[in-house]
């Protein structure tokens, strides 16, 4: 649960919207083609997650997929 508390946290949250910016950048910027397409559009998912506060890794180790019950999910 520590890994779902971490991603939902404000430096969690900004590393998720961190990363999908980079893997957009290089995937359209300085990759180009089919991969770089597909790095690009792969970015939107950390992006979206970051800013709406959800973690689809944290929904794969059985932990809660929103942010909000994972904070709350530590205090209990």
């Amino acid at each position: 649960m520590a890994f779902a508390r971490f991603m939902a946290s404000p430096l969690g949250r900004g590393v998720r919207i961190v990363a999908g910016l980079a893997m957009m950048i290089v995937g359209f910027g300085l990759i180009g083609g089919t991969g770089g397409l597909v790095l690009g559009i792969a970015g939107l998912l950390p992006l979206a997650a970051g800013a709406m506060n959800f973690c689809t890794i944290s929904a794969l180790i059985g932990a809660p997929l929103s942010g909000r019950k994972a904070l709350q999910s530590s205090t209990h």
